[in-house]
Protein backbone atom coordinates (compact mmCIF):
# COMPACT_ATOMS: atom_id res chain seq x y z
CA UNK A 1 0.00 0.00 0.00
CA UNK A 2 1.29 3.41 -0.97
CA UNK A 3 2.78 5.94 1.89
CA UNK A 4 -0.43 8.20 2.77
CA UNK A 5 0.63 11.91 2.35
CA UNK A 6 1.05 13.20 5.82
CA UNK A 7 0.09 17.06 6.84
CA UNK A 8 2.96 19.26 7.68
CA UNK A 9 3.03 21.85 10.14
CA UNK A 10 4.90 25.03 11.20
CA UNK A 11 5.88 24.66 14.76
CA UNK A 12 6.88 28.10 15.32
CA UNK A 13 9.92 27.03 17.07
CA UNK A 14 12.45 30.01 17.00
CA UNK A 15 8.77 32.18 18.11
CA UNK A 16 8.41 29.48 21.26
CA UNK A 17 12.17 29.59 22.18
CA UNK A 18 12.06 33.52 21.97
CA UNK A 19 8.98 33.43 24.66
CA UNK A 20 10.72 30.07 26.96
CA UNK A 21 14.39 31.07 26.54
CA UNK A 22 13.77 34.06 29.15
CA UNK A 23 12.49 31.60 31.67
CA UNK A 24 14.42 28.88 30.82
CA UNK A 25 18.29 30.30 29.52
CA UNK A 26 20.23 28.05 27.12
CA UNK A 27 16.76 26.65 25.81
CA UNK A 28 16.55 24.96 22.64
CA UNK A 29 13.46 24.35 20.90
CA UNK A 30 13.87 20.88 18.62
CA UNK A 31 11.22 19.28 16.08
CA UNK A 32 11.55 16.32 14.59
CA UNK A 33 9.66 13.84 11.88
CA UNK A 34 9.94 10.48 14.62
CA UNK A 35 11.74 9.59 17.49
CA UNK A 36 10.85 6.24 19.61
CA UNK A 37 10.10 8.41 22.41
CA UNK A 38 10.76 11.88 23.58
CA UNK A 39 11.49 10.88 26.87
CA UNK A 40 14.07 8.35 26.05
CA UNK A 41 15.66 10.05 24.19
CA UNK A 42 15.87 13.08 26.47
CA UNK A 43 16.84 11.08 29.24
CA UNK A 44 19.58 9.20 26.97
CA UNK A 45 21.41 12.52 26.57
CA UNK A 46 21.10 12.92 30.68
CA UNK A 47 22.85 9.60 31.12
CA UNK A 48 25.48 10.89 28.35
CA UNK A 49 26.33 14.16 30.70
CA UNK A 50 29.87 14.49 31.57
CA UNK A 51 31.91 13.01 34.73
CA UNK A 52 34.76 15.14 35.23
CA UNK A 53 37.52 12.70 34.90
CA UNK A 54 41.24 12.70 36.76
CA UNK A 55 42.90 16.23 36.45
CA UNK A 56 39.19 18.28 36.04
CA UNK A 57 38.99 16.48 32.09
CA UNK A 58 35.72 15.83 31.38
CA UNK A 59 34.71 12.60 29.82
CA UNK A 60 31.49 11.09 28.28
CA UNK A 61 29.80 8.51 30.80
CA UNK A 62 27.82 6.96 27.65
CA UNK A 63 27.25 7.66 23.60
CA UNK A 64 23.85 8.39 23.52
CA UNK A 65 22.07 6.15 21.00
CA UNK A 66 19.30 9.30 19.34
CA UNK A 67 22.00 12.38 19.64
CA UNK A 68 21.60 12.33 16.04
CA UNK A 69 18.01 12.12 16.00
CA UNK A 70 17.92 15.68 16.64
CA UNK A 71 20.81 17.38 16.93
CA UNK A 72 21.36 17.96 20.11
CA UNK A 73 25.41 17.29 21.23
CA UNK A 74 25.74 14.45 23.82
CA UNK A 75 26.97 16.17 26.67
CA UNK A 76 24.20 19.05 26.71
CA UNK A 77 22.14 19.29 29.76
CA UNK A 78 20.98 22.43 29.14
CA UNK A 79 16.91 23.00 28.69
CA UNK A 80 15.29 21.29 26.10
CA UNK A 81 12.15 21.35 24.47
CA UNK A 82 11.36 17.88 22.39
CA UNK A 83 8.88 17.93 19.63
CA UNK A 84 8.02 14.95 17.75
CA UNK A 85 5.35 14.66 14.92
CA UNK A 86 5.47 10.91 15.27
CA UNK A 87 6.66 8.77 18.27
CA UNK A 88 7.48 4.65 17.19
CA UNK A 89 7.80 3.75 20.77
CA UNK A 90 5.69 6.44 22.92
CA UNK A 91 5.58 5.63 26.84
CA UNK A 92 2.72 6.32 29.34
CA UNK A 93 2.48 6.03 33.14
CA UNK A 94 3.64 2.27 34.25
CA UNK A 95 5.31 1.71 31.05
CA UNK A 96 1.43 1.46 29.30
CA UNK A 97 1.98 2.54 25.59
CA UNK A 98 0.98 5.63 24.62
CA UNK A 99 -0.75 5.80 21.44
CA UNK A 100 -0.24 8.90 18.82
CA UNK A 101 -1.32 9.92 14.95
CA UNK A 102 0.85 11.84 12.98
CA UNK A 103 -1.09 15.53 12.54
CA UNK A 104 -3.81 14.39 15.29
CA UNK A 105 -1.46 14.19 18.50
CA UNK A 106 0.61 16.46 20.42
CA UNK A 107 3.71 14.65 22.02
CA UNK A 108 6.35 16.75 22.99
CA UNK A 109 9.04 16.36 26.22
CA UNK A 110 10.78 19.24 28.15
CA UNK A 111 13.82 18.26 30.11
CA UNK A 112 15.15 20.69 32.86
CA UNK A 113 16.97 20.63 36.08
CA UNK A 114 14.79 21.26 38.99
CA UNK A 115 15.67 22.25 42.39
CA UNK A 116 13.27 20.42 44.21
CA UNK A 117 12.74 19.52 48.01
CA UNK A 118 9.79 17.23 47.74
CA UNK A 119 8.86 16.66 44.30
CA UNK A 120 5.21 14.95 45.64
CA UNK A 121 2.05 16.32 43.30
CA UNK A 122 4.16 17.22 40.65
CA UNK A 123 2.29 15.79 37.77
CA UNK A 124 -1.31 17.22 39.48
CA UNK A 125 0.23 21.08 39.41
CA UNK A 126 1.77 20.31 35.22
CA UNK A 127 -2.00 18.86 34.94
CA UNK A 128 -3.71 22.06 36.46
CA UNK A 129 -1.07 23.89 33.82
CA UNK A 130 -2.38 22.27 31.20
CA UNK A 131 -5.86 22.20 31.47
CA UNK A 132 -6.01 26.04 32.29
CA UNK A 133 -4.12 26.42 29.54
CA UNK A 134 -6.82 24.98 27.51
CA UNK A 135 -9.67 25.23 29.25
CA UNK A 136 -9.86 28.42 30.78
CA UNK A 137 -11.37 28.83 34.14
CA UNK A 138 -15.04 30.42 33.92
CA UNK A 139 -18.33 30.49 36.27
CA UNK A 140 -19.24 27.41 33.53
CA UNK A 141 -18.67 23.72 35.18
CA UNK A 142 -14.83 22.93 33.53
CA UNK A 143 -14.80 20.74 30.21
CA UNK A 144 -11.52 19.53 31.05
CA UNK A 145 -10.74 17.23 34.11
CA UNK A 146 -7.80 16.18 36.23
CA UNK A 147 -8.10 11.84 37.03
CA UNK A 148 -5.16 11.65 39.54
CA UNK A 149 -2.78 11.17 39.31
CA UNK A 150 -1.46 11.91 35.72
CA UNK A 151 -4.58 12.27 32.90
CA UNK A 152 -6.48 14.54 31.51
CA UNK A 153 -10.07 13.98 30.68
CA UNK A 154 -13.23 15.68 28.09
CA UNK A 155 -15.84 15.49 30.71
CA UNK A 156 -18.88 15.37 29.33
CA UNK A 157 -21.74 12.52 30.87
CA UNK A 158 -21.68 11.53 34.37
CA UNK A 159 -20.14 8.42 33.93
CA UNK A 160 -17.61 9.34 31.04
CA UNK A 161 -14.22 8.23 31.35
CA UNK A 162 -12.80 9.46 27.56
CA UNK A 163 -8.84 10.30 28.03
CA UNK A 164 -7.49 13.62 26.23
CA UNK A 165 -4.21 13.54 27.57
CA UNK A 166 -1.31 12.10 30.01
CA UNK A 167 1.64 12.92 31.79
CA UNK A 168 4.66 11.07 32.12
CA UNK A 169 7.60 12.40 34.52
CA UNK A 170 11.11 10.66 35.21
CA UNK A 171 13.87 11.97 36.67
CA UNK A 172 17.89 11.30 35.92
CA UNK A 173 20.99 11.92 37.63
CA UNK A 174 23.06 14.20 35.34
CA UNK A 175 26.28 15.40 37.78
CA UNK A 176 25.45 17.16 40.65
CA UNK A 177 21.95 18.05 38.74
CA UNK A 178 18.69 16.08 39.23
CA UNK A 179 16.86 16.71 35.38
CA UNK A 180 13.22 15.83 35.72
CA UNK A 181 12.32 15.40 31.93
CA UNK A 182 8.43 16.08 31.41
CA UNK A 183 6.48 13.83 28.81
CA UNK A 184 3.00 15.56 27.74
CA UNK A 185 0.48 13.56 25.10
CA UNK A 186 -2.56 14.83 23.52
CA UNK A 187 -4.92 13.72 21.44
CA UNK A 188 -5.70 16.71 19.17
CA UNK A 189 -8.11 15.21 16.55
CA UNK A 190 -9.93 11.90 15.86
CA UNK A 191 -7.41 9.25 15.31
CA UNK A 192 -8.03 5.38 15.36
CA UNK A 193 -6.65 4.37 18.85
CA UNK A 194 -6.68 0.76 19.32
CA UNK A 195 -6.62 -0.92 22.78
CA UNK A 196 -7.51 2.17 24.64
CA UNK A 197 -9.34 1.10 28.16
CA UNK A 198 -10.08 4.38 29.54
CA UNK A 199 -12.20 5.95 26.35
CA UNK A 200 -10.65 8.11 23.60
CA UNK A 201 -11.75 12.16 23.56
CA UNK A 202 -9.81 14.75 21.07
CA UNK A 203 -9.40 18.15 21.49
CA UNK A 204 -11.08 19.16 18.73
CA UNK A 205 -14.37 18.54 20.52
CA UNK A 206 -14.06 21.21 22.23
CA UNK A 207 -12.02 23.78 20.19
CA UNK A 208 -12.99 22.73 16.26
CA UNK A 209 -9.62 24.95 14.90
CA UNK A 210 -7.27 23.10 17.39
CA UNK A 211 -3.93 21.80 15.58
CA UNK A 212 -0.66 20.43 17.37
CA UNK A 213 1.15 23.30 17.01
CA UNK A 214 -1.52 25.80 17.99
CA UNK A 215 -1.98 23.58 21.15
CA UNK A 216 1.97 23.41 21.76
CA UNK A 217 1.48 27.35 21.90
CA UNK A 218 -1.22 27.38 23.80
CA UNK A 219 0.66 25.27 26.32
CA UNK A 220 4.34 25.62 26.24
CA UNK A 221 4.63 28.81 28.70
CA UNK A 222 1.73 28.05 30.97
CA UNK A 223 4.06 24.37 31.53
CA UNK A 224 7.02 26.76 32.41
CA UNK A 225 5.45 28.86 34.38
CA UNK A 226 4.15 26.33 36.57
CA UNK A 227 7.57 24.48 36.58
CA UNK A 228 8.49 27.50 38.29
CA UNK A 229 6.32 28.01 40.63
CA UNK A 230 5.99 24.55 41.68
CA UNK A 231 9.90 24.92 42.58
CA UNK A 232 9.29 27.66 44.51
CA UNK A 233 6.32 26.78 46.10
CA UNK A 234 5.17 23.24 45.41
CA UNK A 235 1.84 21.66 45.21
CA UNK A 236 0.69 23.92 47.68
CA UNK A 237 0.23 26.68 44.53
CA UNK A 238 -1.72 23.95 42.97
CA UNK A 239 -4.05 22.46 45.31
CA UNK A 240 -7.25 24.31 45.06
CA UNK A 241 -7.51 25.03 41.15
CA UNK A 242 -6.49 21.08 41.11
CA UNK A 243 -9.59 20.75 43.53
CA UNK A 244 -12.06 22.25 41.23
CA UNK A 245 -10.78 19.75 38.34
CA UNK A 246 -10.88 16.96 40.45
CA UNK A 247 -12.84 14.28 38.85
CA UNK A 248 -12.66 11.16 41.18
CA UNK A 249 -13.55 12.88 44.33
CA UNK A 250 -16.62 11.30 45.91
CA UNK A 251 -16.50 8.65 43.33
CA UNK A 252 -16.28 4.71 44.12
CA UNK A 253 -12.77 3.99 43.11
CA UNK A 254 -11.13 0.41 42.56
CA UNK A 255 -7.09 0.56 43.13
CA UNK A 256 -4.80 -2.02 42.32
CA UNK A 257 -3.10 -1.48 46.09
CA UNK A 258 -3.79 -4.37 48.09
CA UNK A 259 -4.18 -2.07 50.89
CA UNK A 260 -6.98 0.08 49.61
CA UNK A 261 -8.71 -2.35 46.69
CA UNK A 262 -11.50 -0.26 46.51
CA UNK A 263 -13.07 2.95 48.60
CA UNK A 264 -14.47 6.34 47.93
CA UNK A 265 -11.94 9.45 46.87
CA UNK A 266 -11.73 12.03 49.44
CA UNK A 267 -9.83 14.29 47.31
CA UNK A 268 -6.01 14.84 47.77
CA UNK A 269 -3.68 15.53 50.46
CA UNK A 270 -1.68 18.53 51.04
CA UNK A 271 1.24 16.53 48.96
CA UNK A 272 -0.81 15.52 46.22
CA UNK A 273 -1.71 12.26 47.70
CA UNK A 274 -4.95 10.50 46.76
CA UNK A 275 -6.94 10.10 49.65
CA UNK A 276 -9.45 6.89 49.91
CA UNK A 277 -12.36 6.63 52.43
CA UNK A 278 -12.23 2.88 53.50
CA UNK A 279 -13.82 0.95 55.81
CA UNK A 280 -10.87 1.21 58.20
CA UNK A 281 -10.71 5.16 57.75
CA UNK A 282 -8.85 7.50 55.30
CA UNK A 283 -6.07 6.10 53.12
CA UNK A 284 -3.13 8.01 51.79
CA UNK A 285 -1.94 6.85 48.21
CA UNK A 286 0.97 7.84 46.98
CA UNK A 287 1.58 8.61 43.23
CA UNK A 288 2.94 5.72 41.21
CA UNK A 289 1.63 2.72 43.31
CA UNK A 290 -1.59 2.20 41.87
CA UNK A 291 -3.71 2.38 38.62
CA UNK A 292 -7.06 3.84 39.51
CA UNK A 293 -9.93 2.67 37.46
CA UNK A 294 -13.59 4.29 38.65
CA UNK A 295 -16.05 1.88 39.63
CA UNK A 296 -19.86 2.80 39.05
CA UNK A 297 -20.97 5.85 40.76
CA UNK A 298 -22.08 5.68 44.55
CA UNK A 299 -25.83 5.57 45.56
Amino acid sequence: MPDQPQQTFQWGAEALWQQLEPLLPGLSVEVVHTVRSTNSALLEHARAAPDTGPGGVDAIVRPSVESGAFGRRAIDLQPCLLVAEHQSAGRGRLGRAWQSAVGASLTFSLALALTVDDWSGLSLAIGVALADALDPPSVQAPRIGLKWPNDLWLLGQPDATRKLGGILIETVSAGAQRLAVIGIGINVQQFDAREVNTGFAPLNEVDTAATPPMVLARVALPLVQALKAFEREGFAAFAQRFATRDVLIGRQIGTTLAAVPHGIARGVSALGELLVETDTGIQRVASGEVSVRLTPTAA
